[in-house]
Order: structure tokens, then sequence, then C-alpha cells
């Protein structure tokens, strides 16, 4: 599929501020499932330095700075034109040391994956996403495959879903115990419940091609698992499905705060209240 996505960021402030540096994660990622055919960026106040960077998951962030004069209002304007590839979600063939629960990586491999198999939160793994982990576990004899599934399937038909707009994800034990949640919410379950039992997950953030009859779009969630032989494999528990084509990833962390749009602050910090304005069309271009 071909899509073109055009992301306006707007905050407004309540009194002139200063902008300090900011890092940008509004760049569609490059990898075998999708790529970036277009990028562009339009940023006001014009920044006086602006790189592409390189984060430790391998996302492409943008780096902004400014000079140190008041502004009253910070807009970013994103396009882009995406082509993903991935029509097929389960187009592998798992490593045979891989296909069995509680999945036994080799050292090196597990000093790679330390970040995604340790909790999402600063607590521990909360006890009863633990146990809805071991209970799919034993459902499907250990099977990982059938495990992701499992656990995709089973947050869809159990929680529901709500829309909230601002604050970080709950942690996955708040989100089982109350049965509902927003997709960054249901992502990071499904993350809690992956590493649970010993498969590395991470946090994406992106566009879904979604009602094509909604102009207006949000940003969405879902999460990546490992499997050795298939790689990073994609699943939206929000919709209940492994992810394929229709899916636009941006960026992806073990750790959900590193996936935030926009990071930075200003001089003035948190004494100068501002409100943001977000609008996001996405287009299908072909298939």
């Amino acid at each position: 599929m071909r899509y073109q996505i055009r992301h306006l960021t707007r905050y407004r402030y309540q009194q002139p501020v200063t902008l300090r540096p900011h890092t940008l994660r509004l760049r569609p990622r490059s990898d075998g499932a999708q790529q970036l055919r277009h990028f562009a960026l339009d940023v006001t106040p014009a920044p006086t330095q602006q790189t592409a960077i390189a984060d430790t998951d391998g996302n492409s962030t943008v780096g902004l700075w400014f000079a140190p004069h008041p502004v009253e209002q910070f807009e970013m304007i994103t396009t882009a034109e995406v082509e993903t590839y991935r029509t097929n979600p389960f187009d592998y063939l798992a490593e045979p040391w891989a296909t069995t629960l509680p999945i036994d990586y080799p050292t090196t491999l597990g000093m790679v994956l330390a970040p995604y198999l340790a909790p999402a939160q600063a607590s521990l793994i909360g006890p009863g996403v633990v146990d809805l982990a071991q209970t799919l576990a034993h459902q499907v004899d250990g099977n990982v495959g059938l495990f992701l599934t499992a656990l995709v399937g089973h947050i869809y038909g159990t929680c529901e879903y709500i829309n909230r707009p601002t604050g970080d994800p709950w942690p996955g034990g708040v989100t089982w115990g109350k049965k509902l949640g927003s997709c960054r919410d249901f992502a990071v379950l499904f993350m809690e419940a992956c590493r649970a039992v010993g498969v590395a997950a991470r946090f994406v953030s992106g566009y879904e091609e979604g009602d094509s009859t909604l102009l207006d779009r949000d940003l969405h969630a879902w999460a990546e698992a490992y499997v050795p032989g298939g790689g990073w494999r994609a699943f939206d528990p929000t919709h209940g499905l492994a992810v394929s084509d229709r899916h636009i990833a941006l960026v992806a962390s073990p750790f959900p705060t590193q996936t935030l749009p926009v990071s930075g602050s200003t001089q003035e910090g948190s004494r100068v209240g501002s409100s943001l304005e977000a609008e996001i069309r996405v287009e299908v271009l072909g298939e």
C-alpha cells in the first residue's frame, strides 16, 4: 500500500517562551516492512539548527535547536509518503529452538534483547498480567506463534477501548484490572504479557489506515514481539490482529516514553501553560 500522511502539531503558550532543544519522532521508519519515499518538515519558528539523528533503537529522529527569542506559538508540519509491503504478517519460519515458551535465547542475543524483556514500567509486571500470560501459554501448549495471536485476540475480546488523549500509558496490571484502556494502554499490556513468559517486546507509535471516511486521525500505538527467525513482528491489541500493510510505524522502543512524537522544553518550564492542537490526515494513494 502507498500512503500520504500530513501531521500538524501546534503548541500555543499563554505567554511568550524561549524554546530549548527539541526531538521530533515523526519521521516514518524504513525497514523490510515499509519504505519512506518522501519526507518534509516545516517548523515555525525556524530552527537555527536541524539534523537527523539515529537513536539507540535505530529510529530516525530530528533534532531542533532555536535562537533565544521569545515566541507565543510552536508549530511543526510533517508530510510523508510511505509504501508498506507486508501483506502476510506470518511470512517467516521461526528458529526451531524458538517455537516453544520460554524461549532460550543464545547469550549474545539475550544480551541485545535484555531491555525488551524487562518490565515496561519501573515496577514489576503485575501478578494479573503474569496469570494472563501463563494461562494463555498453557492453553496453546507453549507454542510461541499461537501464544502471540491468542494474546492479541484475548485483549481485544476482553477489554473495552476508551479514548485517553493525554497521559502516560497505564501499567499492564492497571489496564487488565480495569478491562479497559486506550491503544497505548493495550500496547503496554501486550508487551508486559509477552515479557512475563520470556518473549521480547517493544512499544510502537505510528499511524493506521483506519476508516477512510474519517479525515482527522490520532496517532496510534501497538506492539512488536521479537520472534527468532522472523524478527520484530507487530500486533495491534486495539484491533485484535497481527499487523500487515495497513499500519505505518514511526518509532519503536522498549520504553513508551521514548516514542513521544515531540519532546523538549522551554526555558520557562512548567510555569507557563500551553495548549496542544494536532491534525493528522492519512490518504491511501494506491496498492
